[in-house]
């Protein structure tokens, strides 16, 4: 080991004060490179760490790219091999030519250690990474340039700071059946502790939980409406619920986190979050909020109004309002409140207001690069994602005005890439405007008797579900408050519901 270290240090003497600076471990490189070319099954057990950049001597990294490339390739990587492609490497040449091949094999201690030594190597990549960020941020912010918002290279930093926390970070791969039915088993013991029938966390509305099980994990969820239909007020109510029932404790696998609703996020594109605010206090209050907004309230009204502010005041629901975010941006600002106060859901209202990172030929694609990208978020954060969606008019023109999957505007992506997708729908809106002229008084007893019938009530169509049922989930309506709610059924009258 001694004369693999004397070799080295006469190819270091040049750059000692630089190899005194950036933080690097040649001996575990020398001890990885060895146990590789001594048994090329170690290989296996590192190659989801390891690559061929992270290495500190470049020589070492490409002694170990030769090596992978011979080993994937099914061929033998030893030091008898690999000097026939190392013939002419000067950098090898430095450190003793084909002996230092051998030397490195010879002073392998274990193989047992290797993997160990592959996440010192690692993370030893990862200090250097983080000087030279931390240079190359310094650098930008000195330099004054027209084009230089200080905010975008905020955004850029913390993308490259999470880029760098996720390279080398070991992927699953294949895994025995045993884990995934163990993981199976978890997730089914998690929904019966629950009470049963709830896997992900609960919307706060009984039958929409039955049909969807919750809001999953990783999950992308698009709830898709035409103006008025209350997708907005839906997202709402589902995030309040969501915050309001949040509570924190030890999970079943041991870990700290949301034992029953969550930590919520909602990105308010559309409207402002005085607006949002408003329209929960409308909710919990139950003061509608056209009043709210003239100041319109009796003296219960405003003492109804001012108990649910203090009582909300507490609600993990964090609301980021910035007109037309980049889905870059949009994922930064979502990482950024994951590691500050924790992430259980994301709501975005809505997904045509998103801006694409870069301009598109089309708006297909640009809506087809928004989709990805939330769905990346969700299994990125490991939360589910709730995106709002504007439909075409074509639902406009059909006698049934009941939403399906081919009017989703750019329908192709949405559909594609979302785990469910949801359509809100209130026939009595549209029933309001087919009111016939008081002189036929059959028409309008038929109006009536329909109205009476669709009054209050709402529909959520339940259009695509990768893991559950489609179909319709009925739900009450106060257009007052902006609130749905679960529906009382005809049996169920008279029963203290």
């Amino acid at each position: 080991m001694n004369e693999i270290r004397a070799i080295q240090n006469q190819g270091d003497a040049a750059g000692e004060d630089a190899a005194d600076v950036m933080p690097h471990n040649i001996e575990a490189e020398q001890q990885l490179l060895g146990a590789i070319l001594t048994n090329n099954d170690v290989y296996d057990r590192v190659a989801q760490i390891i690559r061929p950049e992270h290495f500190y001597d470049p020589v070492h990294g490409r002694i170990y790219q030769i090596a992978e490339e011979r080993i994937t390739a099914n061929m033998l990587a030893s030091p008898v091999t690999l000097k026939a492609y190392m013939a002419d490497d000067e950098g090898l040449k430095s450190l003793g030519g084909a002996a230092y091949l051998a030397r490195l094999a010879g002073a392998a201690i274990s193989s047992f250690a290797a993997r160990d030594y592959a996440q010192m190597v690692y993370e030893m990549h990862v200090r250097r990474q983080l000087m030279h960020l931390g240079a190359d941020i310094s650098a930008k912010a000195a330099k004054m340039e027209a084009k230089g918002d200080p905010k975008e290279q905020i955004t850029e930093a913390e993308q490259a700071l999470y880029k760098l926390a996720e390279t080398g970070s070991a992927t699953t791969g294949f895994q025995s059946f045993l884990t995934a039915v163990t993981d199976a088993v978890r997730v089914a013991n998690a929904a019966q502790q629950r009470g049963g029938g709830l896997a992900g966390i609960s919307t706060g509305l009984t039958d929409l939980d039955k049909k969807l099980g919750g809001l999953h994990p990783s999950d992308l969820l698009i709830l898709a409406g035409r103006p008025s239909m209350g997708k907005t007020s839906l997202a709402t109510n589902i995030a309040f619920n969501m915050a309001r029932a949040y509570k924190r404790g030890k999970r079943p696998d041991g870990s700290e986190g949301a034992i029953n609703g969550g930590v919520v996020g909602f990105f308010s594109l559309e409207m402002s979050a005085e607006q949002l605010a408003t329209r929960i206090l409308s909710e919990a209050s139950e003061v509608p909020s056209e009043q709210i907004r003239r100041g319109d309230m009796t003296e219960g009204e405003f003492r109804r109004f001012i108990d649910a502010a203090k009582a909300l005041e507490a609600c993990p629901l964090y609301i980021d309002d910035t007109p037309a975010l980049p889905i870059s941006q949009l994922a930064a600002r979502a990482r950024r409140l994951k590691r500050e106060h924790g992430l259980d859901a994301i709501f975005v209202d809505y997904l045509q207001l998103v801006r694409p990172a870069t301009a598109k030929d089309s708006r297909v694609n640009e809506v087809s690069e928004i989709t990805q990208g939330l769905k990346a978020i969700a299994k990125e954060l490991d939360v589910p994602v709730v995106a709002l969606s504007q439909l075409s008019r074509q639902v406009e023109n059909r006698e049934d005005k009941r939403p399906q999957l081919s009017d989703l505007r750019e329908s192709g992506s949405i559909e594609q890439d979302a785990d469910v997708v949801m359509f809100v729908f209130r026939e009595e809106y549209y029933a309001e405007r087919e009111q016939p002229s008081e002189d036929k008084l059959e028409e309008m007893a038929a109006w009536q008797d329909r109205m009476e019938r669709l009054h209050g009530k709402a529909e959520v169509i339940i259009g695509k579900q990768r893991h559950g049922p489609i179909g319709n989930v009925e739900l009450s309506f106060e257009g007052r408050f902006t609130r749905f709610g679960n529906l009382v059924k005809s049996w169920q009258q008279g029963d203290g519901f």
